[in-house]
């Protein structure tokens, strides 16, 4: 299973983007996808999450209301829409494959992992 992300880029404060990641290369047992996002020296950390039925999203309190998970299954890709971005943003951003158990909230729970995008939020 291979993810793919994408959408990463420089953008001012206040500013939006929108990451997608799509999921490729055969059968895969999952419940969702969720982003995680790792800024310079920090641990990566949680960002959002949806389940594939689309029923359950789930946010980090620091993107509540500023972030939106979507998602196409036909295309096995997910989104997140990022709005009012703030220079604490700033943080490669890593798309992940949720197994069918676990938290949503917690890396362990993620089985294959996308390579980083990049998001700069200048101030």
């Amino acid at each position: 299973v291979q993810l793919q992300a994408s959408g990463g880029g420089l953008v001012q404060t206040g500013g939006s983007l929108r990451l997608s990641c799509t999921a490729s290369g055969g059968s895969f047992s999952s419940d969702g996808m969720g982003w995680f996002r790792q800024a310079p020296g920090k641990e990566r950390e949680f960002v959002s999450a949806i389940s594939w039925s689309g029923r359950n999203t789930y946010h980090a309190d620091s993107v509540k209301g500023r972030f939106t998970i979507s998602k196409d299954n036909t295309k096995q890709t997910v989104y997140l829409q990022m709005n009012s971005l703030k220079p604490e943003d700033t943080a490669d951003y890593y798309c992940a494959l949720k197994a069918n158990w676990g938290s949503y909230f917690t890396k362990r729970s993620y089985t294959y992992w996308g390579q980083g995008t990049l998001v700069t939020v200048s101030s």
